[in-house]
């Protein structure tokens, strides 16, 4: 009797703290109060713990008590469960993507001479980022393992009309803001900000003549972290993608 009672009520409560728990994680970040790793591996788990108690109490209220309970308490449960079951997939999907691939932030599609970053030093340095001079041979085993596909872009136009079309597709990827374009360099950097921990990660591009062609080089690095979840590597598949169909 008192589960059909109370077991609604601290179902509902269980999701709500699970849901401020998981949304306080990047908030705290955003607002100085601590650093992104205490909200990624000590918030977020914990989030998903409490959603995983709240759907364990719906559940068992619901066996045990169902035929006494008021369809507001069947209301609540339900919305309870379903919160609760995204709030425990968020933590889990960020989880299960980090253990998958390497621990590493910087990728390129050309691991041996890699796009230098200029125009962002200033920024990168004054925010404490990560070296973009660490590139180590291991750093380039890895990405070949994890990232086999990303590769330069070479296609049959001089360097200006290729730094041209480069540009404009760099100007039309959403989130990105082009930081600097010198079209006598063939060079191109931009940044992006994450949707929900709002980490900048900077992207540079370098255009080059090769044998009556253009090669198009990106390279996409996070400021923070040693694990960026596959995003930068993700980044410069959109981007070439974006630019391809552009030029086909």
């Amino acid at each position: 009797m008192r589960l059909a009672k109370f077991g609604a009520p601290v179902a509902v409560a269980l999701s709500g703290l699970a849901f401020c728990l998981l949304a306080s994680a990047p908030l705290g970040w955003r607002l100085g109060w601590w650093h992104y790793s205490f909200g990624l591996y000590r918030l977020m788990p914990a989030s998903a713990f409490v959603a995983a108690l709240a759907i364990a109490f719906s559940v068992v209220t619901l066996l045990q008590g169902r035929s006494r309970l008021h369809p507001s308490a069947l209301a609540m449960l339900t919305a309870a469960l379903a919160l609760s079951a995204v709030l425990v997939y968020v933590p889990w999907q960020y989880s299960r993507t980090r253990s998958t691939l390497p621990p590493i932030h910087d990728i390129t599609t050309d691991i041996e001479n890699p796009p230098v970053f200029k125009a962002v030093l200033v920024a990168r340095t004054a925010e404490r980022a990560s070296s973009v001079n660490d590139r180590s041979p291991e750093l380039a085993q890895l990405q070949k393992s994890a990232y086999p596909d990303v590769l330069p872009l070479v296609i049959a136009l001089p360097v200006a009309s290729a730094f041209n079309e480069a540009l404009h597709v760099a100007q039309s990827m959403p989130g990105w803001t082009i930081v600097a374009s010198d079209a006598d360099a063939g060079h191109i950097e931009a940044t992006e900000q994450s949707r929900w921990f709002r980490f900048t990660d900077d992207v540079v591009i370098r255009i080059v003549a090769r044998e009556g062609e253009s090669r198009i080089d990106m390279r996409s690095t996070s400021r923070q972290g040693r694990s960026d979840y596959g995003v930068n590597a993700a980044r410069i598949r959109a981007y070439m993608s974006a630019l391809r169909k552009r030029i086909e």
